[in-house]
């Protein structure tokens, strides 16, 4: 009777994991264009945030939304995707912004020292800021 239980409660543990895991990855794309900002802020801003206590500023910007203001540093592209870096106070630090692939088409228009306005998904921190499937605002 015991090995019953512990068959099916098994059972039910790995069906619920696998429905899990289903949604999990076909849970639609975020369209970053058409959904508005969770947090607006400079890019000194959220370097020195990540800087000072990355913990707390994983809690507060991980897979949020941004709308970074800042002065690109660099424009390029890598395998067919665009990147920014724009620049922040910091000597090692910078907030890298990836392109989406209709946004890259965009990146001519763009110049060193400009300052312009991105909006992104924040995935984290190493040395950079990085945001992903950013659009340029203007």
């Amino acid at each position: 009777m015991n090995k019953k239980k512990i068959i099916i409660a098994i059972l039910v543990i790995g069906i619920v994991g696998a429905l899990v895991a289903y949604k999990m990855y076909n849970k639609p794309h975020v369209n970053v264009a058409k959904v508005s900002s969770d947090i607006t802020l400079t890019a000194n801003d959220i370097i020195n945030d990540f800087s000072s206590d990355e913990n707390k500023a994983n809690t507060k910007y991980l897979e949020k939304i941004i709308e970074v203001t800042g002065v690109v540093s660099e424009v390029k592209i890598e395998n067919g995707k665009g990147i920014i870096s724009l620049k922040t106070n910091h000597d090692f630090g910078s907030i890298l912004c990836h392109l989406s692939d209709k946004e890259t088409k965009k990146i001519n228009t763009l110049k060193e020292e400009q300052v312009i306005k991105i909006k992104g998904i924040c995935t984290g921190y190493l040395m950079d800021v990085i945001l992903v499937k950013c659009v340029i605002i203007n």
